[in-house]
């Protein structure tokens, strides 16, 4: 495992911490989900993906070429690559917001089924949360006017345009608030 693994590993071991709700949650797994935080982090993650994908739809990107993970026909792993960038600010700051002022519980989840399926009433809420974000605005550094979390996926999109069009050197995003 490199940097990266161990980085995420000690940053999960933090969660417990943050979240203030009696939750079992050690490690990030996916194969088969094993908790609700897990089952969170992957529905979560799901729709921020397709926020992505959307933006990516309106610039000249293809969608199915990708830098970091895995390209394909059916795959769309740029949504995968840029969504990356966005899924600490966006995913995990929601699901920290969900938890803490228990909007989800363990009632929001089947126990019977391991706490793999959300209710609709659950579904609903973290929608509409997630919807909410992405229409905060923050003041951004560069343009130096606010701008939406949806329209600044979109600002990464163009600066990858413009990396590929050879027009600027393409610097990733960093949180500056």
């Amino acid at each position: 495992m490199g940097y990266e693994g161990n980085i995420r590993k000690t940053y999960y071991a933090a969660w417990p911490i943050i979240i203030d709700q009696d939750i079992e949650f050690e490690k990030r797994v996916k194969n088969p989900l094993d908790n609700m935080v897990n089952t969170l982090i992957s529905f979560i993650n799901t729709l921020i993906y397709t926020k992505v994908l959307g933006e990516i739809y309106q610039t000249q990107l293809n969608p199915t070429i990708s830098y970091l993970h895995e390209p394909g026909d059916r795959r769309f792993s740029l949504s995968l690559d840029i969504a990356e960038i966005f899924k600490l600010i966006l995913g995990d700051r929601l699901i920290f917001s969900l938890l803490n002022r228990k909007q989800i519980t363990e009632k929001s989840f089947t126990k019977g089924l391991n706490y793999l399926h959300l209710s609709k009433n659950a579904s609903k809420t973290i929608v509409a949360e997630l919807d909410e974000k992405m229409r905060t605005t923050i003041k951004h550094k560069d343009l130096n006017k606010t701008v939406s979390y949806q329209y600044l996926i979109r600002l990464e999109c163009y600066k990858l345009v413009k990396h590929l069009l050879g027009e600027k050197e393409y610097e990733p995003f960093k949180i500056w608030w």
